[in-house]
C-alpha cells in the first residue's frame, strides 16, 4: 500500500520537509505531494540588492548538510564570525566570536529565493510530485486521513492523503478552515526589512542594537552589503519606510552610529506587524502544523526559521522510524511522539526569542539598569556567554 504525504506550502519549511522525506519515501515506497499557490521557477534565482534573507544557524548547516544540499547551499551564504551586542546610549555590550565557540561559523545568512532555489533543485521529481500552482480548497478528515480538494490551473482534483502537513505561513487560511486557533500576542512593533551597503563593510559581524524605538539587527551579506531588521513602533514604520534613500539613510545612520562606516546605500523597504503566534494545536490525527503556521516568532534573535528547521528534521526522522515499523505517517501516537520530542525546544526558543524583546523593548530605567548589568556580565561570565552563545546557534 503505498502511503501518501501531502504538504501545503512549498516554501523553504515545506520544501525542506520534502527533501527530509525524499530518502524515506524512496525507501518505504511513499509518495509525496508538495502543494504551492506561487511557485519560483527551479533555477530562476539572480542575485538582487532587494532581496529577502534568513539567517540560519549552525544547527541548520547541520541538518542541511546530512541533506546534502550544503556544499551548493555555501556558495552564496556569508558566515557569521561575530555577533556584537549592544545598548545605544549605555555602555552594556557583549562579543561573540566564533573562534571561542570553536566553530567556524557562529551562523549564516542566506537569500532567501538561492535557499529555495537549492532546496527545490534537490528534490527528485520521481519522488516528489510538484503541484504548483495549486492550492487547497478544502480538506476534510476521512479515515485513514483526509480527502483533499486541490485546484490546479482550471481543474479540482479530489484526492486522499495519509497524511496532510500544513505548512502555508501565518495567514494560513487551511488553519482557519480545519477550526485550528492561533493565540497571538502583538508587539505593537513592526519589522523594518532592507538591505544597505556600508563604507567600512561588514567583516563578517552580525550587530545586534538596541535602541530608544527597539531592536535593530544589521547581518552580513555578500558584496559588502548587509541585511537590515530595524524594529519601529508600528505607527512609525511605514512613515520611516517611506523616506528617500537619503533621509531613510540619515535616520538609520543616528540610530546605529559609525560602527560599520558611513551608510551609502539602501534597497527596496517593505514592513510588517510583530506578533507571537502560536498555533493551539499542532498535531491532529493525520495532521501536522509546521512553519510560521505553527509559531511565528519576533525576528530579534533569528530563531523562527531554525526553530521551525529543527521542527522538520525530527518530523521526518520521526515519521520514518515509524513507516519502518509498519505504521501509518498519520497515526496519532505517530504524530504525538513527534510533539513531545520537540515541545522542549519549542518552548525554550520561544520564550528565549519572546523574553529578549520584552526586556530590549523596555526603556525603563530599572530595566535598562538591568540590561546593561547583563550585557557586561555576559563579558565577564565565560559560561553563561556560552549558554546564551549556544542557544544562538541553535545547538
Amino acid at each position: 500500500m503505498t502511503r501518501v504525504v501531502t504538504i501545503v506550502g512549498g516554501g523553504m519549511v515545506g520544501a525542506s520537509l520534502a527533501l527530509a522525506l525524499q530518502g524515506v519515501a524512496r525507501e518505504l515506497g511513499w509518495s509525496i505531494r508538495l502543494v504551492e499557490a506561487h511557485p519560483p521557477a527551479p533555477g530562476s534565482w539572480q542575485p538582487s540588492y532587494d532581496a529577502r534573507s534568513t539567517a540560519l544557524s549552525q544547527g541548520s548547516r547541520k541538518i542541511y548538510q546530512r541533506l546534502g544540499i550544503w556544499d551548493q547551499l555555501q556558495e552564496r551564504v556569508e558566515p557569521i564570525r561575530e555577533i556584537h551586542v549592544s545598548d545605544r546610549g549605555h555602555p552594556g555590550a557583549a562579543r561573540i566570536e566564533a573562534s571561542a565557540e570553536r566553530v567556524p561559523a557562529l551562523g549564516y545568512v542566506v537569500e532567501n529565493a538561492w535557499l529555495g532555489d537549492v532546496l527545490l533543485g534537490a528534490l527528485d521529481r520521481d519522488v516528489i510530485q510538484w503541484l504548483a500552482p495549486a492550492r487547497v480548497l478544502k480538506a476534510h478528515a476521512e479515515p485513514g486521513g483526509y480527502r483533499l480538494e486541490v485546484e490546479a490551473g482550471n481543474a479540482v482534483e479530489d484526492m486522499h492523503t495519509d497524511l496532510l502537513v500544513v505548512a502555508d505561513g501565518g495567514r494560513s487560511s487551511l488553519l482557519d478552515q480545519l477550526g485550528i486557533y492561533r493565540k497571538v500576542q502583538p508587539y505593537a512593533q513592526a519589522a523594518l526589512i532592507a538591505n544597505v551597503t556600508t563604507a567600512a563593510g561588514h567583516h563578517a559581524v552580525a550587530y545586534e542594537r538596541f535602541t530608544p524605538t527597539g531592536p535593530l539587527a544589521l547581518l552580513p551579506l555578500s558584496g559588502s552589503r548587509s541585511a537590515l531588521v530595524w524594529t519601529l513602533p508600528e505607527e512609525q514604520a511605514a512613515d520611516v519606510a517611506n523616506l528617500s534613500d537619503d533621509a531613510f539613510l540619515d535616520r538609520l545612520q543616528k540610530a546605529f552610529g559609525f560602527r560599520m562606516g558611513t551608510l551609502t546605500q539602501v534597497g527596496e523597504r517593505t514592513c510588517y506587524p510583530l506578533k507571537l503566534v502560536e498555533a493551539e494545536e499542532q498535531v491532529r490525527s493525520a495532521l501536522v502544523v509546521l512553519g510560521n503556521a505553527a509559531h511565528s516568532l519576533h525576528p530579534i534573535a533569528g530563531q523562527g526559521f531554525n526553530l521551525s528547521l529543527r521542527d522538520v528534521q525530527a518530523l521526518a526522522e520521526t515519521l520514518g522510524r515509524a513507516g519502518r515499523e509498519g505504521r501509518a505517517p498519520g497515526e496519532m501516537g505517530v504524530l504525538q511522539s513527534y510533539l513531545d520530542a520537540q515541545r522542549g525546544d519549542q518552548w525554550l526558543t520561544t520564550a528565549f526569542s519572546d523574553r529578549l524583546t520584552r526586556l530590549f523593548s523596555n526603556r525603563q530605567p530599572i530595566m535598562t539598569l538591568g540590561r546593561n548589568i547583563g550585557l557586561l556580565g555576559l563579558e565577564v561570565l565565560p559560561p553563561a556567554k556560552r549558554l546564551f552563545a549556544r542557544q544562538a546557534m541553535g545547538l
